[in-house]
């Protein structure tokens, strides 16, 4: 199952939709487009830790760990300031995250606004979700092989050549964190000739 459709069946992009008063296709829709940047994000922060997984774990819970979904999912108005905090430590600044959205909104069709609006609360979400997993709390939806999802370690494990990834094929299939290179290097690069 992929990240998207268990934020969806969590409510999470139901939520989204609500807060920005968008229709919840449109949601669906540009969280597929953003989702691979925001993976590709915790993928290259997960490498540049230098205590590794330990170090991406202690990351999480310093952005605000498993709070960051229920605060999304909750009725009460998102505080965006958290998700571009989180933002600011997968992306590094806030032109990559402009870049990002601009590179969703060319492959999606999707307003570059509404992307830029929905890019700190996915970001929320997906933190929140893999915080909930590391402590063990119950996050994903029924039916989503939660025997599959059991912790970062798992999750993380053969990205940091640490073994352990066949531990956690549900989570690590979900955030393809094995799969197949990483978009946020050449969003990265698009970014930094913009700043040139």
């Amino acid at each position: 199952m992929q990240i998207t459709e268990i934020l969806n069946q969590l409510g999470g992009l139901q939520s989204v939709a609500k807060e920005l008063g968008v229709d919840e296709a449109q949601v669906t829709a540009g969280a597929a487009a953003l989702m691979p940047a925001l993976r590709g994000g915790f993928k290259k922060q997960a490498q540049a830790q230098p205590s590794g997984l330990d170090g991406l774990v202690g990351m999480l819970g310093n952005l605000g760990g498993g709070g960051l979904l229920d605060e999304v999912l909750s009725p009460q108005p998102t505080n965006v300031g958290r998700g571009n905090d989180v933002l600011g430590q997968i992306f590094g600044s806030a032109d990559v995250s402009r870049t990002v959205a601009h590179n969703a909104a060319t492959t999606s069709g999707i307003d570059p606004a509404l992307l830029k609006k929905m890019l700190p609360m996915l970001a929320m979400l997906v933190a929140g979700f893999m915080a909930k997993q590391n402590m063990g709390q119950p996050a994903a939806p029924a039916g989503a092989g939660a025997d599959g999802l059991g912790g970062l370690g798992g999750l993380l494990g053969g990205l940091l050549g640490q073994g352990g990834a066949a531990k956690a094929p549900g989570l690590a299939g979900m955030l393809d964190l094995n799969g197949d290179g990483n978009p946020l290097d050449d969003i990265m690069g698009m970014a930094s000739k913009f700043l040139r």
